[in-house]
């Protein structure tokens, strides 16, 4: 920088003593001496003003080449640690058979009004999603312990042959149970709805939703259960089953 100023101003003999000056100052050193004289102070206003711009250049530069950074991750997928996905799952019926019946009794001791496990949901379709939490033949388990919120709707729907069936009265019950450390399901929520279906309609429907919020513990598990396995599985808006943790 000494050899710039000397080359552009050869003649300058007061300006190349005063650069000498600060030169031989040690840091945090005082150039008060400078002060009285104006040529002196305005040769060093000016390098203390280039120095500025160049300081705040690089770190423009700096700061582009971060946010080009963090917006190529984000392109890519490439989600930061800090913005890790809160668990959450939203699931929707798969066709269920009277011949899976027998798989409840890997449940526990049901509630006998609504005793049928349900074994099939879908966990990544257009209507469904697995999030930070697992899903296997039916449970739902809690990988991270918080308050969460836990729903299902079970859209029922029974088949009208013959008059008797038409004025029969079913009743529709739907339980969301909850697997702890515990030997036995606890029973967490419960939907209950007695219907008598039109003499003139081909099926009876009616849709039972419930939902609450609880506090769950990592290994927890959560499974529904209903009264029959007689529900409409070709509408996934209309079957489904679900929990979100919230931050409280």
């Amino acid at each position: 920088f000494l050899f710039q100023l000397k080359a552009q101003a050869p003649g300058s003999t007061e300006e190349l003593r005063c650069l000498q000056v600060i030169n031989q100052q040690q840091e945090g050193s005082s150039l008060e001496e400078l002060i009285s004289n104006q040529s002196c102070l305005k040769l060093a206003n000016t390098i203390k003003a280039y120095v500025a711009t160049v300081t705040e250049s690089v770190i423009r530069r700096s700061a582009v080449k971060e946010a080009r950074r963090s917006y190529t991750n984000t392109s890519e997928g490439q989600v930061p640690p800090k913005t890790a996905r809160k668990p959450s799952a939203h699931l929707t019926l798969r066709p269920q058979s009277l011949a899976q019946d027998g798989n409840s009794k890997r449940f526990g001791n049901l509630s006998q009004s609504c005793r049928h496990a349900i074994v099939r949901w879908e966990d990544s379709t257009i209507h469904s999603h697995l999030q930070n939490l697992t899903y296997h033949d039916g449970r739902l388990r809690i990988n991270q312990a918080g308050k969460y919120y836990v729903y299902s709707q079970i859209y029922f729907r029974y088949p009208s042959d013959g008059a008797g069936t038409r004025l029969s009265v079913p009743q529709l019950v739907q339980c969301i149970n909850w697997k702890t450390t515990y030997s036995q399901p606890i029973l967490l929520l419960k939907g209950v709805g007695t219907k008598c279906w039109a003499p003139e309609a081909d099926y009876g429907l009616h849709a039972l939703y419930q939902g609450g919020l609880f506090e769950l513990k990592a290994g927890d598990e959560l499974f529904v259960s209903v009264s029959s396995l007689a529900i409409d599985y070709n509408d996934a808006a209309a079957s489904y089953f679900g929990a979100f943790r919230l931050d409280l």
